[in-house]
């Protein structure tokens, strides 16, 4: 075939952009024309007869290039890959493939074109073969046709449409090619090729900024670098030679996209002792040659990395002796040392340095969750180092001369995060922290933290900046090293402190702080909480910390009881501080006879009442334990039985009330008057019979003796055998139904307990001998028995009450009837007064009616007495009429005058006034 001809019929079928767009017709020719032409090119490049025309396949390229100047169809994406495969395979033995080859790389850095919408959609696999396929030529070994790949891949992220296309093509969407890119291998496929550029640097590093901006803008990218040991490939690459030091800036950079999102299995693949090694090498170098900001920044994100991977349980960070040189690095300059690694260190003390210094002490922590790197430390002095640091200023000449180039704000930041490390290490390292004198260390600086107002001022929450130029945030990590070396349990730590007053002295710092204004803070809770739990923990077993604890902590205790629960939930620590402040009573006072009377004349158990009636659920337990280890105290069960809630509920009923609510939140069986409903199961809970029943070993316990510790029920039984069961004031009947069962808790629990056992023998196919079966059978029919008996009484005393409320309601009713009837009577004596006023001859008929009345009342006289006393007649006057502003007659107040008068015939004598007679018209 002619190579002329064959061009020559191409040549119409190439489109012309003219100045008027084409026909739409003609333009779906052009294309079909393209299409044929593309398949035409392949055959002519593979047929076995054209294989070796070199000539004409390279003029046949360009002018396929030529055409394709815009851009690559997305239909045709299929065929130019194979084209480009074919060129890559070309290029080793042909050179001259290599312009057309890199020409077209050049050309994949515009975007893609399409001629329908649905184009994006239909070629949305062809596009993402082909972008797998470009990773893939990186197989050429051509170093230029390698920075054409990579180039085209970086201009994906920044390439723009041309000005100018013809009619019916547009460039597809801007995220479209970046959307399938993330389907595509080409991320892993590019990690993948850094092997082979190991001679050839520049289209590494190109590469480098490839996969960075590939990981930096992709989530599904990092995950497919990660799947083809992405993180491990860039550490091992990172140290190799570079003089402007872009490689090892680059491959942090990656490491750092990869760790955004990925951090557990970026960790993963860094810890192997290759990785680690590899790191150490370029922390190294950078440390000891850096000095530029840049070179100390980097220096930096690779102790962060380091850092990360101190996390993984599985570095090798000590097998490969990094741990040991870090451990150096983070002693120095306050440990003076003849160590190679430190001989030509200097830091210049900025701000980069200041954070290294901070990982560095941060690292320590990290790492010793390894027993190996604990045997370092000790070897390295690292407690000596970090208490150096935490000394004040004015007490550590050593540390002042050697840290003299840190700043005050720098010196206080260094000075946080050792007490941070400090916090963490010292419980570890108690040998080592009492040999270097820790507990005295930590009491001058408390010294030092409430001098010169160190309360006042709220600061920031965050451990650095906590109020700069204040002592808050000192103090609150000095007191956080002490509650961590106090918790520990270690008596000769604990004796030290006391030994050297440290209770006097907490109790002073912190009525100090309650004293202050406006300390009521995030901080300041939390440091008078903490000091609470020191002093707990000092106090609880030995009575003579009791004693040293004193009035001074009893008035210290009782102040924050009286502050109650009202800001419990608040969210500032309110209800860590009086959860303290519980357990400080429980530790500090309770058991010491002196301090406990102390506490019971300043009202404590009534206070603890109070706590116990206005706190939530969540605090009963501990208030409850420690009024009942209180109750221990004789004089205790007085004001506890005198207290009186602000609804004058007693103590008693309240309890009895704590307890219905409890057998309530257990959904334990009772009827509707509060009684035992099951006697087989008196005291058992609906979700403990759920529970499925299985067979404990013998060290673990069962669900009915776990039921003790995890409800109030029986500590409101252990307090009520202190208060007796007899004459409890403020009860009803129905509390004296719930105090039945109270008092035969034990022996329910005990029969409960006993079922459980023969249950869980039966469980595991156990017999028992039949004098024990009979013993089970007997304990169990006991308890149901004593639960029946308790049925019973309750029974009775709801009876009794039934009877009560009986003769309640009839003596209600016979007031009612007496009321009722005196109404009535005051009524018709109203209105016969009103119609004797108002009625002249009723009134002289009433009147006749009263005389015959009394004539007839007076026993008949002889003639011979009736001659010597003549018959005497009374005679009233109305004086005077009030009105007293009630209803009825009771309202009118009349005031009368008496007279006596003879009859005819006998001596008439004077007329006698006697004294005025008050009386009410009705009867009271």
């Amino acid at each position: 075939m002619d190579s002329s001809r064959f061009v020559h019929r191409r040549k119409p079928d190439i489109p012309v952009i003219g100045p008027r767009a084409p026909d739409k017709k003609q333009h779906i020719h052009e294309v079909s024309v393209k299409s044929i032409e593309l398949s035409k090119v392949i055959r002519l490049l593979e047929d076995p007869l054209t294989v070796n025309l070199k000539e004409r396949h390279l003029f046949v390229l360009k002018k396929l290039l030529k055409r394709c100047q815009i851009g690559f169809l997305l239909k045709e994406l299929t065929g130019i890959a194979r084209i480009l495969n074919i060129c890559a395979e070309k290029v080793t033995d042909h050179p001259e493939y290599q312009p057309i080859f890199c020409e077209a790389l050049h050309i994949c850095r515009l975007p893609f074109l399409k001629e329908k919408s649905s184009d994006e959609l239909n070629y949305a696999q062809d596009v993402i073969e082909f972008l797998s396929h470009m990773g893939c030529l990186m197989r050429v070994s051509d170093a230029e046709v390698r920075q054409h790949i990579v180039e085209s891949v970086k201009a994906f992220y920044s390439s723009v449409a041309p000005k100018l296309l013809p009619d019916g093509l547009q460039p597809t969407s801007p995220g479209y090619r970046l959307q399938l890119l993330e389907r595509s291998d080409l991320a892993q496929t590019l990690l993948l090729s850094m092997a082979a550029l190991e001679n050839q640097p520049g289209v590494k590093l190109q590469l480098l900024q490839t996969l960075q901006i590939l990981s930096s803008s992709s989530d599904m990218n990092c995950a497919s670098i990660l799947q083809a040991g992405g993180a491990e490939t860039i550490c091992l690459h990172m140290n190799q030679p570079d003089p402007n030091g872009q490689v090892l800036f680059h491959s942090s950079e990656i490491l750092w996209n990869l760790l955004e999102r990925g951090s557990t299995e970026v960790t993963a693949q860094l810890s192997s002792m290759e990785c680690v090694i590899s790191l150490k090498e370029a922390f190294l170098h950078q440390l000891i040659n850096g000095f530029r900001h840049s070179d100390l920044q980097l220096r930096n994100d690779l102790l962060v990395i380091t850092t990360l991977i101190a996390g993984n349980p599985n570095s090798l960070l000590i097998e490969s002796l990094f741990a040991k040189q870090l451990v150096v690095y983070a002693t120095f300059p306050e440990l003076k040392s003849h160590n190679p690694l430190v001989s030509n260190l200097k830091l210049s003390y900025n701000n980069e340095d200041l954070k290294m210094k901070k990982m560095l002490l941060n690292l320590l922590v990290l790492m010793s969750k390894d027993l190996a790197a604990l045997q370092l430390y000790k070897e390295e002095r690292v407690l000596l180092a970090v208490l150096m640091l935490v000394r004040p200023p004015a007490a550590s000449p050593e540390r002042r001369s050697a840290s003299r180039q840190w700043s005050s704000a720098q010196q206080e930041e260094v000075q946080l995060q050792a007490l941070a490390t400090l916090c963490s290490l010292a419980p570890i390292m108690l040998e080592d922290y009492m040999s270097c004198q820790g507990n005295a260390v930590l009491l001058l600086l408390l010294d030092w933290c409430v001098a010169q107002d160190a309360f006042f001022g709220q600061g920031p929450s965050s451990p650095v900046a906590e109020g700069r130029g204040r002592r808050k945030a000192q103090m609150r990590h000095c007191i956080r090293v002490l509650r961590s070396v106090t918790s520990s349990g270690e008596e000769s730590v604990n004796q030290d402190l006391c030994d050297q007053g440290t209770i006097n002295q907490l109790l002073g710092i912190l009525m100090q702080m309650e004293a202050s204004p406006d300390e009521d803070d995030l901080v300041s809770l939390e440091i008078k909480s903490d000091i609470q739990l020191i002093l707990s923990a000092l106090c609880e077993r030995d009575m003579h910390r009791k004693e040293l604890f004193g009035s001074e902590g009893v008035e210290m205790a009782v102040h924050f009881l009286k502050k109650g629960s009202d800001k419990f939930y608040s969210g500032l620590g309110h209800n860590k501080l009086i959860l303290s402040t519980v357990d400080c009573v429980w530790s500090c006072i309770v058991g010491c006879y002196t301090t406990e009377d102390y506490f019971l004349a300043k009202e404590g158990a009534s206070l603890l009442m109070d706590l116990l009636s206005s706190s939530p659920r969540c605090l009963h337990c501990n208030v409850l334990a420690s009024l009942l280890e209180l109750c221990d105290n004789p004089n205790a069960l007085s004001h506890i039985l005198s207290w009186r809630d602000s609804r004058g509920q007693t103590a008693p009923r309240f309890l009895l009330q704590l307890w219905m609510d409890e057998e309530e939140e257990l959904k334990v069986s009772r009827d509707q008057d509060g009684g035992i409903a099951d006697p087989q199961r008196p005291i058992l809970g609906v979700y403990q019979q759920e529970d499925p029943q299985l067979s404990f070993p013998a060290n673990v316990p069962s669900a009915a003796v776990l039921e003790l510790s995890e409800n109030l029920r029986s500590k409101v039984y252990s307090i009520f055998c202190k208060l007796g069961f007899h004459d409890l004031p403020g009860l009803s009947r129905k509390h004296y139904v719930t105090l039945s069962v109270v008092r035969r808790y034990l022996d329910f629990k005990v029969g409960e307990v006993w079922e459980e056992v023969s249950r869980e023998l039966g469980l595991d196919g156990v017999r028992p001998t039949t004098p024990d079966e009979e013993a089970l059978s007997a304990v169990c029919k006991i308890s149901e028995d004593t639960a029946r008996k308790v049925a019973a009484e309750q029974r009775s005393i709801l009876e009794l009450q039934e009877k009560e409320d009986i003769s309640e309601e009839q003596l209600m009713y016979t007031e009612i009837k007496s009321h009722w009837k005196q109404k009535e009577l005051t009524a018709k004596s109203w209105d016969s007064y009103v119609s004797r006023t108002s009625n002249y001859e009723i009134l002289k008929e009433v009147k006749a009616q009263r005389e015959e009345y009394v004539e007839s009342s007076r026993p008949k006289p002889e003639h011979e007495e009736a001659a010597v006393h003549p018959a005497e007649l009374i005679l009233g006057k109305v004086m005077s009429v009030e009105r007293t502003g009630s209803s009825g007659p009771a309202g009118v107040k009349l005031t009368l005058a008496r007279t006596s008068i003879k009859a005819s015939g006998q001596d008439q004598a004077a007329p006698t006034t006697q004294d005025p007679e008050y009386f009410s018209t009705v009867k009271d």
